[in-house]
């Protein structure tokens, strides 16, 4: 397979613009803060890396639905990864949630 170089900070470019517009467009839909995880936010950028978005907002939806609704209403550009939670579930984690336990000791909150 062949290498590619350069590539990196290529792909940084589109995450961080993508980052930016999630972050001026979702607090209108209901978001009250939204932490960065995963690879990205550990500065690890490769051609499949993607956001990891741990999103929190008000919502009757089940757990399996709620990431739905942000791709839906954004139609993400990039490679996009939403764990979304109420403000109780995030506050109060469900069990060991490997996601949250990532937002809480590894995350950069990015919003709120």
């Amino acid at each position: 397979m062949p290498m590619m170089y350069g590539f990196g900070p290529q792909r940084r470019q589109m995450l961080d613009a993508e980052l930016q517009r999630l972050i001026d467009e979702m607090p209108q839909l209901g978001m009250t803060s939204m932490f960065l995880v995963g690879p990205f936010a550990r500065g690890e950028v490769g051609p499949g890396t993607a956001l990891d978005l741990v999103v929190v907002q008000e919502t009757d939806e089940p757990v399996h639905r709620r990431a739905d609704f942000w791709t839906t209403h954004l139609r993400p550009r990039i490679g996009i990864n939403f764990y979304v939670y109420t403000q109780d579930e995030f506050e109060n984690p469900p069990s060991r949630d490997p996601v949250l336990h990532d937002a809480a000791n590894n995350g950069e909150r990015v919003y709120g």
